[in-house]
């Protein structure tokens, strides 16, 4: 008997075809189930979607439709909830339902057959399921909570959500998702707890408390890692543990709340204001807000945590009264201080940069409050988010600038090698011996990166000495080491482990580095942290900007004092040509509620996000005419042909098209980009407008304007405008 099946493929979007593609099959095989198909001349790995297949075919000549080349037997079908999670995604950020599903499967699976998965599967089976342990090695290995914790995990097991869990850097969050997945696991033999985090760099270290946790009593199959950093074999195998339930923790980034887990009893969101929850290419999905609808979706639970809310997130905290949707929870004190003992929080000191020398890069009293602190054995953390040595080179004689011939960006000169490199498009040459434009051979650096930071810093320290031995490589009385963590230094697998472990040892006395070390990290004997220059972010065009500087500062002033002996002399240095600025007021008391008070009253009286919904439209091309040409076109046509359309002129009404504008980095690897915002105080009347513009995009693509045009995407909900 012939069966006829609705299979999900990920065609070409030159194709014109839709992802639910029409197939014959001699099984009835369920929604969900992998299965190998022709496409074109290969063959590709399609989903047997829930769909009228008939209905699908058409007009088609049964003839004519090919016949499925294999079931992926072995592997369970995927569930119906992991289905609606896919299409809501691909429906709410305007993306190809095949394009979405297909990108949440491990890459290695899309190209396997069904003979080479059995073979993988036979393989798995073969190895010796791990010796059960006594389960009370799970609550003999717990710590006390403190009595702040204790009351947010009773809130949490006494309430569904979604939960806001607001507590201070050091306050424990860890331990109360380490609690939660534990009471989960033990009162649902089957149950899956999902876990994730903003960063790769920060799994590592997650992972081993985890597996220190629960690995002695589930097994180390029971903790997988999900993220873009594995192997392609690794993630295939992780993702497989998930989904036949073997694997009942998942750690991973933003990817990972596509996993395939069954049983899934619980979300935990770590740093859920990060903006790398939202990604920047493809579907521009963000995981925070997809996992607050996954875990309604599979009635899970869903803990969003963070010393910095995001706006949106602290907005939907409110009372439930004013309209609030998640219940906020509130940690403030740090583990080892009494409750709500301001005490454990690090001391914000303002350095005004205004009363210093014109060029200094730091200031006397930081520079003294440095070799304080080193001479008394303890670290310190210097924060700048530039890396290389220096953002630019300049000729004084003939103005010429390290401009990047492929972007509207300069390149970076990165000392250590001698080259400038352009970080959008990657292109690099050596460092040139005299100025290209007029033959000056003294090109200089303009402005300061981490290289440069801890060249100068280490030069400054040149005649303080390490008080104490903590290594025999390392003894007392040698000069101070001044190590740096950012990409450059982190480029080979394996060496921001091992820079890490060495600051944990406390081989290095002073720690530079970008964002990278600013969150997240849980480094013991680091007593003092120090923006050098903060102050770009406070004039951005960007109305997220104070946000993501607020957040950026207050996390990496919690890297210091985590340690309740060392807490109550750590210190948070600002050095800044703006000390009085209300956002330096609201760090300096550790005030969140009143710096997201203060931002939330700006956004609602300017109408923007929270207070409306928000898409960009992004086009690149070979010229900047081009781009924006398309845009333009296409606004008109949105109004003048849509407008036409029964029922929507209510519809254009709450619709904002702005004019198409260049984006901030014009021009990257010779692309011209471009873009528009389009704004609706209604999130349903934006959807339902962008649903209805997509077959104008595809039209004006089609047409004249569209000649020269690369390509073409929407971005909902957009983080940097």
């Amino acid at each position: 008997m012939t069966h006829w099946l609705c299979i999900l493929v990920q065609t070409p979007a030159h194709a014109a075809l839709g992802s639910v593609l029409s197939y014959r099959s001699e099984l009835a095989l369920p929604p969900g189930t992998l299965v190998r198909v022709p496409l074109g001349q290969r063959e590709t790995l399609g989903v047997v979607w829930d769909g009228d297949a008939a209905q699908a075919t058409g007009e088609l000549d049964p003839d004519k439709i090919r016949a499925v080349a294999g079931a992926l037997d072995g592997i369970a079908p995927l569930s119906a909830a992991w289905q609606q999670l896919l299409t809501f995604t691909a429906q709410y950020y305007q993306r190809s339902l095949g394009e979405v599903a297909l990108a949440a499967l491990p890459p290695q699976l899309r190209g396997l057959s069904p003979a080479q998965v059995q073979r993988r599967l036979k393989r798995r089976a073969a190895q010796p399921a791990p010796a059960p342990t006594d389960a009370a090695r799970t609550v003999d290995a717990a710590p006390a909570l403190t009595p702040e914790q204790q009351a947010v995990v009773t809130q949490i097991q006494s309430h569904a959500g979604p939960f806001l869990l607001f507590g201070a850097t050091g306050s424990g969050k860890t331990e109360v998702y380490l609690h939660c997945v534990q009471t989960l696991l033990e009162s649902n033999p089957q149950a899956q707890a999902l876990v994730m985090v903003p960063e790769i760099n920060l799994t590592p270290q997650l992972e081993a408390r985890f597996r220190e946790r629960f690995a002695p009593v589930y097994g180390d199959d029971a903790v997988v890692s999900l993220h873009s950093g594995m192997t392609n074999p690794q993630r295939l195998k992780s993702w497989l543990a998930a989904h036949n339930g073997t694997a009942r923790i998942v750690l991973g980034t933003r990817m990972a709340v596509f996993a395939s887990l069954p049983h899934l009893g619980l979300i935990v969101v770590d740093e859920e204001h990060d903006p790398s929850y939202k990604s920047s290419e493809g579907a521009r999905y963000s995981a925070r807000d997809l996992a607050v609808y996954r875990g309604r979706l599979e009635n899970a639970k869903v803990l969003l945590g963070s010393a910095t809310p995001s706006l949106e997130s602290w907005h939907q905290s409110r009372p439930a009264s004013e309209g609030g949707r998640y219940l906020r929870l509130h940690m403030p004190s740090r583990v080892g201080t009494a409750a709500g003992d301001p005490a454990g929080l690090p001391l914000v000191r303002r350095v005004d940069m205004n009363h210093q020398h014109r060029h200094a890069v730091f200031s006397i009293p930081l520079l003294e409050a440095i070799k304080e602190r080193v001479a008394r054995g303890e670290q310190c953390m210097v924060f700048l988010n530039r890396r290389g040595y220096a953002p630019v080179l300049h000729c004084a004689d003939c103005g010429w600038k390290s401009e990047c011939p492929h972007c509207s960006a300069f390149r970076v000169f990165h000392k250590i090698d001698r080259t400038l490199r352009c970080h959008h498009c990657g292109f690099t040459e050596r460092v040139p011996r005299a100025c290209p434009g007029c033959g000056n051979p003294d090109i200089a650096p303009l402005g300061r990166g981490t290289e440069r930071l801890e060249e100068h810093l280490a030069e400054l320290l040149a005649d303080v000495r390490r008080p104490n031995s903590v290594s025999a490589e390392f003894p007392a009385g040698e000069p101070v080491r001044v190590a740096r963590i950012d990409a450059d230094t982190t480029r080979l697998k394996g060496e921001l482990q091992s820079q890490l472990a060495a600051v944990h040892a406390g081989e290095v006395d002073v720690l530079v580095g970008t964002q990278m070390i600013a969150k997240g990290h849980d480094f013991r004997r680091i007593t003092l942290v120090a923006a050098v220059n903060p102050d770009g972010a406070l004039f951005s065009s960007d109305f997220r900007a104070p946000e993501r500087l607020f957040s950026l500062l207050m996390q990496a002033s919690g890297r210091a004092g985590r340690d309740a002996a060392l807490g109550a002399r750590s210190e948070m240095w600002i050095q800044t040509f703006q000390p009085a600025h209300p956002l330096y007021a609201a760090l300096k008391q550790h005030d969140y509620p009143a710096f997201a008070q203060a931002q939330l009253k700006e956004r609602e009286q300017a109408g923007l996000p929270p207070f409306s919904a928000q898409a960009l439209v992004r086009a690149e091309a070979r010229t900047q005419d081009v781009a924006q040409g398309f845009l333009t076109t296409a606004s008109a046509a949105a109004h003048s042909d849509m407008a036409q359309w029964p029922g929507w002129a209510d519809v254009l009404e709450q619709v904002t098209l702005y004019p198409a504008v260049p984006m901030t980095i014009q021009r990257v690897a010779n692309v011209e980009r471009a873009q528009m915002l389009v704004e609706s105080p209604s999130r349903a009347a934006l959807q339902r407008f962008l649903s209805g513009w997509q077959s104008v995009l595809h039209a004006t693509r089609q047409g004249p304007q569209g000649k020269g045009l690369i390509r073409w995407a929407i971005d909902v909900d957009p983080l940097a405008i």
